[in-house]
């Protein structure tokens, strides 16, 4: 009995090592595939480095609009309002004309 015991025992520590080794191998492949393939990944990088190039365009579209919204405001600050555009927003807005012009619309507003 006590050399049945005896083989068992160093057979049960080598199991038990062979199971620790593939326990820290699935842990490290675990970690390479996130390393890889996860929310951080090389993978993941790339996905937002063009992202971040599509904000960046969005952005730039967006202060070109800005600039030329806030020229706009200035344009009809109620202190130095320009005539030119005050007249072409009532005309567009309010159909105010004066009587000696004649107004013609290429297409028809649905």
């Amino acid at each position: 009995m006590n050399r049945s015991s005896q083989r068992s025992a160093p057979h049960r520590v080598g199991i038990r090592q062979w199971l620790g080794k593939l326990a820290i191998a699935a842990c490290l492949l675990g970690l390479g595939a996130l390393a890889l393939a996860g929310p951080y990944g090389v993978l993941e990088w790339g996905r937002q480095n063009a992202l971040l190039d599509e904000r960046e365009a969005q952005i730039a579209a967006l202060e070109a609009e800005r600039v030329e919204l806030g020229n706009r405001v200035e344009l009809l600050d109620p202190e130095r309002a320009d005539p030119d555009l005050v007249g072409e927003l009532l005309r567009r807005d309010l159909n105010v004309a004066h009587p000696d012009e004649y107004v013609i619309e290429l297409k028809p507003r649905n």
